[in-house]
């Protein structure tokens, strides 16, 4: 069986890597990855460089990204990814393609192979994310594909009424739990040799996307979450990371490194790569910001999550997850809470680590 597996950004490949590892193990499958997006921007880490790292050869590269974040030039973008895409898909044949997640660069890539009547699979489906444009972005790819991979029972249920249950449903469970269960995690001393930052003072672990449905209000959101830091940066070690290419993404950023002028002990990292995101993760005290990863991946550890705004506004909120408003006031008693909280215990309801294996399973019984 031949599979495409598209890949546009760090997010992504991260959550992918225990499913490709398997399908390049298994000489059933010929895997061929089809990378784009912020993976071939040297201003967003060249993230191409660790999937080469990691064995895999990046077969197909497509240039989609283009270098501005306003409305217009997001537009623009989707459609030069379509258009490029358009005559990739023209000139390549695959048995399947692999999409995740909600990314408008993946919405252009598997719309434009619609008219291929290629085999999508989607992974993540069903998911809600109602403070993000993202969203609409999910569920369309959704609609274009033929199987869908799901986390849970309740996003099956999504899942199945967004496309009216025309589509094969599985729930697998997540990929990122593979990942967690598996992973070889930095310890403290590896992680302060390989990035200088030591992990042994207590870290807020931060990352901020703006909202690209409430685009307005992301100048005063990064305002209030930065006046937050300033009362926490002497309490706390902060790390964070950059945010993604969104509407106003260009903004956030220059806000952010303007306040490490001013605050050089505040740590600004682009990209940790997979290993050293998550071992951050499992080393912090806890998040701070809007990441799905605070939805998945935090609840394996399990770290208390301080989720802000409405950016991820409709996922499933185990407690672990204290959603509040972007206000500094407001961030700053969510901090004083967590302080006097117990230690959490497992709250995984994300799969038992076996969801590559339970995909592969699947695709050889299609």
């Amino acid at each position: 069986m031949k599979i495409g597996v598209l890949t546009s950004s760090r997010a992504d490949f991260g959550i992918y890597l225990p499913l490709l590892k398997k399908l390049q193990a298994d000489t059933y499958f010929e895997l061929e990855l089809i990378i784009f997006g912020t993976h071939l921007s040297k201003a967003h880490g060249e993230t191409i460089q660790e999937i080469i790292q990691y064995n895999f050869n990046p077969t197909h590269q497509l240039n989609t990204y283009l270098p501005s974040d306003s409305p217009l030039a997001l537009s623009k973008a989707i459609a030069h990814t379509s258009n490029l895409f358009a005559d990739f898909w023209a000139n390549h044949t695959f048995d399947m393609v692999i999409s995740l997640g909600d990314r408008y660069e993946m919405y252009a890539a598997v719309s434009a192979a619609s008219p291929f009547n290629i085999n999508i699979a989607h992974l993540h489906a069903g998911e809600t994310t109602l403070g993000a444009i993202d969203n609409a972005y999910r569920h369309c790819i959704s609609l274009f594909s033929k199987y869908l991979f799901v986390t849970t029972e309740k996003y099956k249920k999504r899942a199945a009424e967004i496309v009216e249950a025309s589509t094969q449903i599985y729930n697998v469970g997540a990929l990122s739990v593979d990942n967690l269960a598996n992973i070889p995690y930095l310890s403290i001393p590896e992680f302060k040799a390989k990035f200088g930052i030591d992990l042994s003072k207590p870290t807020i672990l931060s990352t901020f996307h703006p909202e690209t449905v409430s685009f307005e209000k992301n100048e005063a959101y990064i305002d209030a979450l930065l006046k937050s830091f300033e009362q926490l940066i002497s309490h706390y070690q902060i790390v964070i990371t950059m945010p993604n290419t969104d509407t106003m993404g260009q903004m956030v950023r220059d806000k952010i490194l303007a306040f490490q002028q001013k605050q050089p002990l505040l740590k600004v990292v682009e990209s940790f790569g997979m290993l050293g995101y998550l071992s951050c993760m499992k080393h912090a005290a806890f998040l701070l910001g809007n990441t799905s990863s605070g939805f998945v991946e935090a609840t394996y550890f399990p770290k208390y999550v301080i989720n802000l705004g409405e950016r991820q506004k409709g996922r499933l909120e185990t407690k672990n997850i204290l959603t509040t408003p972007v206000e500094a006031s407001a961030i700053l008693a969510k901090v004083a809470q967590i302080e006097k909280l117990p230690l959490l215990k497992n709250l995984n309801i994300y799969g038992d680590g076996n969801t590559a294996e339970k995909i592969i399973t699947i695709l050889k019984s299609l």
